[in-house]
């Protein structure tokens, strides 16, 4: 598995860069995955309804209010981490079937050992790229598509684009939803371009966030839910405002002036998501 570093901490070399399960040192069973030092995921072994990130509550925020509560879910993951939203899904909606992506197959396997989740058939991880598995995908094969895809803390060009954002209207029913993490700073370019991006083939939408971030002034994660169908945007509205660390909910006219004047990003063009801050990240040990 590589080298450990201190008592618990486990850190390993995976495609991607390097590894490390940091223990949490409030919640016992508890792990923050690092992926060259940013934070990738956190769970709760002992409950995977805990989620310490608070984009991730927004995620699953929207996953619990697309269908009534229990009912099973066609959910496609791109981007696997420590699965804590597949092991969210199976805890909150037993039943569901779900794909979760991940292009690195050494971190899958490291998440695997030592931190495996629960077996379950309905519960399968492909290691591959993305954007390739959208391709081979049937047409409305999925209630959910959830995007958080980072390389190196950045967002890769080729699943930013319009192009991209088709494929995903592709394998979502026809009420379905796509939930994407986007990460961004000020001036909020690549925020702005994806939200103008997606809705122009999934035009109904909302963007969940901090307030501060969503006024450009400071870099964060926000939570992209968009569909041909209105999101439930008063109860994310109140999910936002209840949640530990409160947010706001952009919709309908709020959120044309966000995007206001944004161009549509296609494969020609597209570039990596904004680099975060040196600096930013830093995990106890």
């Amino acid at each position: 598995m590589g080298r450990r570093r201190g008592a618990e901490t486990v850190a390993a070399g995976v495609d991607t860069g390097l590894a490390e399960l940091v223990p949490d040192p409030d919640r016992p069973g508890s792990w923050t995955l690092l992926l060259d030092g940013a934070p990738q995921s956190h769970v709760d072994l002992a409950d995977p309804t805990h989620l310490e990130f608070e984009y991730v509550r927004r995620l699953a925020a929207a996953i619990d209010l697309v269908a009534p509560a229990g009912a099973p879910l066609r959910v496609l993951h791109l981007g696997g981490g420590a699965l804590t939203l597949p092991r969210y899904v199976a805890a909150t909606r037993p039943g569901s079937t779900q794909r979760v992506v991940e292009v690195d197959g050494a971190l899958v396997e490291l998440v695997r050992r030592a931190l495996p989740w629960p077996a379950d058939f309905r519960l399968k991880v492909r290691v591959a790229d993305a954007r390739a598995v959208l391709a081979a995908s049937r047409d409305a094969g999925y209630d959910v598509v959830v995007a958080d895809v980072f390389a190196g803390a950045r967002t890769p060009a080729h699943l930013t684009s319009v192009e991209y954002a088709a494929e995903v209207a592709r394998v979502l029913r026809p009420d379905g939803c796509y939930l994407a993490n986007v990460a961004d700073g000020p001036p909020l370019r690549h925020a702005r371009a994806q939200v103008a991006t997606v809705r122009s083939v999934l035009p109904r939408a909302c963007l969940v966030g901090d307030a501060a971030v969503l006024r450009g002034r400071r870099y964060g994660n926000l939570v992209l839910v968009a569909s041909r169908v209105e999101p439930p945007v008063p109860e994310l509205t109140r999910r936002a405002a209840g949640d530990w660390f409160p947010g706001r909910v952009l919709a309908g006219a709020e959120l044309d002036r966000f995007a206001g004047g944004a161009p549509v990003v296609r494969d020609a063009d597209a570039t990596d998501s904004t680099p975060p801050p040196p600096g930013i990240f830093s995990v106890r040990r």
